[in-house]
């Protein structure tokens, strides 16, 4: 009786493990399709993508080396920025940080009603004035045969952050950001008129470590008088200067006249308004410490960060005070339905 029942007992055991198992099976390509791209999708097509289900928008980008309108899909814009704004051989923390400031400039200007810059029809320009943007066929030919590795770089970052924002009280923030600091990033209401309260000055030691840290600039003083509007015949006195928390120029008392920090800086076309001068002879030595307006995300600190193990959402909480990590999902509808 017993030797008869065994064979019966093994097959009932071998298909119990079976059930057990053909469920794993089937589930763990799925979870990794669900979390992003396939792992054999990303490496034998640097450009393949799973885009997760979800509202989504077209982004209209005026090109403006071509003087036309390019309609391009919400997620494939952050790539074209991001590949634009940041150097793909930064960390990819620092690149994830950047994504999510790309795409909250976006949503944030999407909602607005306000376009500057661009011609009708058109969200944005594909330059400084908004969001520098490139298309994949433009990084092909800047890349070169680094094309694929930094493609693939980017769109990793892209996605593993996909369809987030960063929200301030429940509303998208103006995303401010910059190549590098003098040590501390600036107070908004210290260079633009407004105050924001997530866009406050903290520190950032990193960006000692930039090649954009410190400039020098010699400009002749005839053109240093033209540019400012001022005389200083041969005197030697270049004014009375004070400055922010930051340490950035506020203000300047020179031939007669007070400009801000950041006047002189567009005027005399500086790469920071942390700047000292001197005169020597007929000559202005302007020194400057860091690069861009100082307000927000320091690109090159957020690699510094990186680079010691912080996340994309430390790095984010670092520089933008307050602000809370969100779905974009009821922006992107209230943009399609103003639309529609």
């Amino acid at each position: 009786m017993k030797s008869s029942l065994k064979p019966i007992i093994v097959l009932i055991s071998v298909l119990f493990v079976v059930i057990l198992v053909i469920p794993t099976i089937v589930v763990v390509p799925f979870s990794e399709k669900a979390s992003g791209e396939l792992i054999e999708e990303r490496t034998t097509n640097p450009e393949a993508t799973q885009i997760a289900s979800g509202p989504t928008v077209d982004v209209a980008v005026y090109r403006s080396s071509l003087d036309s309108i390019e309609n391009v899909p919400l997620e494939e814009y952050v790539i074209g920025v991001l590949s634009s704004e940041m150097p793909a051989d930064f960390e990819l923390e620092a690149l994830k940080a950047q994504a999510l400031a790309a795409r909250t400039y976006i949503v944030k200007q999407m909602l607005s009603d306000e376009n500057v810059g661009t011609p009708e029809g058109a969200i944005v320009s594909d330059t400084i004035v908004h969001q520098v943007y490139k298309n994949k066929e433009e990084l092909k030919k800047l890349w070169g045969k680094d094309y694929s590795w930094k493609i693939e770089k980017i769109t990793e970052a892209v996605y593993a952050t996909q369809g987030q924002i960063l929200t301030y009280d429940g509303d998208p923030i103006t995303a401010s950001f910059f190549s590098t600091s003098n040590g501390y990033t600036e107070n908004s209401e210290d260079y633009w008129q407004n105050p924001s309260p997530y866009l406050k000055s903290v520190e950032s030691p990193w960006d000692v470590n930039s090649p954009k840290f410190k400039s020098e600039k010699s400009i002749p003083v005839s053109q240093f008088e033209k540019s400012l509007g001022i005389a200083l015949g041969d005197s030697n006195d270049l004014g009375k200067v004070t400055r922010t928390k930051s340490n950035r120029v506020d203000k300047v008392e020179i031939g007669g006249k007070t400009f801000s920090g950041r006047d002189v800086r567009t005027q005399l076309d500086l790469q920071s308004s942390d700047f000292t001068w001197t005169r020597v002879g007929d000559e202005i030595i302007i020194t400057t410490k860091g690069y861009g307006h100082g307000v927000g995300m320091s690109q090159y600190g957020a690699n510094g960060m990186a680079q010691e193990g912080k996340s994309y959402e430390e790095i984010l909480s670092h520089y933008y005070k307050g602000v809370e990590i969100a779905t974009a999902d009821s922006f992107i509808n209230q943009i399609t339905a103003a639309k529609k």
